[in-house]
This record gives structure tokens, sequence and C-alpha cells, in this order.
């Protein structure tokens, strides 16, 4: 999932450079859209509505093509309720990170009697690393594309994070290219290009550790106190990291509701 997640963060900060690479057009001018789509919501990992091609483009990023619901099902569900939002074309891609002979990940239809719905789809080691390597924001996965010299291509894609003038996108875009390579890299490997310091200071990283944190927490408290209320659940989802550590411990000593609501209480 955290694969998956720094996708969804890379598309949400830098939606130009994925649909410059995945649109054959010449694309400047675009709108992000709400992920949550209607009736009982689900999210879409990413929507950009491109008025010049009156079009939406609907991304679904997959680290594997493992799924509850098979993924064909999964796109035609995510277009009827994105036409229905919309009433404009929609053009769908799901985007495979790790590399596997599966045959899901060759399937781009959902074929059921009369119904027929396609959809693209993109296996990132097939891809050209040259390509990736032009955006910074596609730079994470460019380490997982085609080469035969991988090790090269780690280096290649530590020279142009290096290249990257802002400090705060430098440390981020690093941080998020050390977590997708542990798809395909060894560990030690990928310690020769890029400083641990790095991802540990990265807005992603952080990210992805305090949603660890939150998703432990709401599992604990539903143990210890039962089901709390949405404005607790988003009073919790604003602590700081440091203060979700505290509540965490805090839980253990929690017997019913209102020793979270006073703990709360103490914080502010």
């Amino acid at each position: 999932m955290a694969y998956d997640n720094i996708c969804r963060y890379l598309t949400d900060t830098y939606p130009l450079s994925f649909v410059q690479w995945l649109i054959a057009e010449d694309i400047n001018e675009i709108e992000v859209l709400p992920t949550e789509l209607p009736i009982n919501p689900i999210r879409a990992d990413a929507l950009f509505r491109l008025p010049k091609l009156n079009r939406i483009l609907h991304l679904e990023i997959q680290t594997t093509p493992k799924s509850d619901t098979p993924m064909p099902v999964r796109m035609l569900d995510y277009w009827l309720r994105i036409y229905r939002k919309y009433l404009c074309p929609v053009q769908q891609v799901v985007i495979f990170l790790q590399e596997t002979n599966s045959p899901d990940v060759f399937v781009d239809s959902l074929i059921v009697g009369n119904t027929r719905h396609q959809y693209q789809v993109i296996r990132v080691w097939e891809e050209d690393s040259e390509t990736l390597l032009k955006s910074p924001a596609l730079l994470p996965l460019a380490v997982l594309a085609k080469t035969d010299e991988p090790n090269k291509l780690l280096q290649q894609v530590a020279l142009e994070i290096d290249k990257i003038e802002e400090q705060a996108q430098q440390n981020t875009i690093a941080a998020c290219v050390e977590l997708l390579a542990g798809l395909k890299f060894e560990k030690q490997l990928i310690k020769q290009y890029f400083r641990e310091e790095t991802m540990e200071e990265s807005v992603i990283y952080q990210e992805i550790i305090n949603r660890g944190k939150l998703q432990l927490i709401f599992r604990l408290l539903k143990r210890r106190v039962g089901e709390i209320s949405a404005k607790l659940e988003s009073q919790i989802k604003e602590l700081s990291g440091e203060k979700l550590d505290e509540l965490s411990e805090a839980i253990l000593d929690f017997s019913q509701p209102d020793d979270l609501v006073n703990w709360i209480a103490n914080q502010s």
C-alpha cells in the first residue's frame, strides 16, 4: 500500500507531469478533480479534466495485480461513476509498478455478454526509462523502468535528483525514489546512491509513517472503547506524529469513549 500512496502523492503534487506523460497531445491546462466518486463512495487514485480535449483522465496505480474485486470490474465501475458525474469521455489507465509474469497485468478489458469495456494498461517495467528521466515527478517510476543495466539506471536517477534546485522538492522526490526502488533493488545498493536521512526528512515519508500509526491507533481504539465518532476520528487525524505516539501508549489505559475525549481535550 505504501508504494501506491507514494504514486498518489506524486499525482497529487505533479498532476501535469503525469498527464503530459500519458496523453499524446500538447497539454498545458488541466483541472484536478475530486477523487471520491458517488454511490457508496469509492476513491480513484487520480482524476484530471482535460478541457482542450473535453476528456477526463483516470489513473489507477497498482503495486501488484492482486485485488479483491477483479481490476476489469473495478475499471468499469469507476468509468460509470465518472461518466455519470461529468458526462464526458473518460480515458482510463492502470499502471502496474512491480514486475510480474501474472497474466492479470496483461488484461485490459472486461467482456461479459454484450458488454465490453476497454482501458489502457501500463507495465512500468516495460516503459522507456529515458522518457521518465525527463521529469522530476516521474523519477520514482524511472527506477522501475526497462533497462539492461539496472545499477546504471539507479545512478542516472540519483544524478537527475541532484539537479533539482529546490531542496524540499529534491528531498521528497529522493524519498519517493528510495521507497519505490525497494520493489526492484537491494537495500544496500539503494543506500549507495541515496542518504537515509533524506528520506526521513521528507514530507511523503512522514505522511506514510503517520498513516501507519493512524491505522494502528484506530484498531486499538476499536478494541478498547468500541466505535468512535467522526468528530473524534477527525481530531485524531490532525495530531502530529509525536502526539500519535503518545496516544498509542495512552490507549492502553482507556476503557470507555470518555477516556479518549478527555485525553484529546487535555492536548489543547
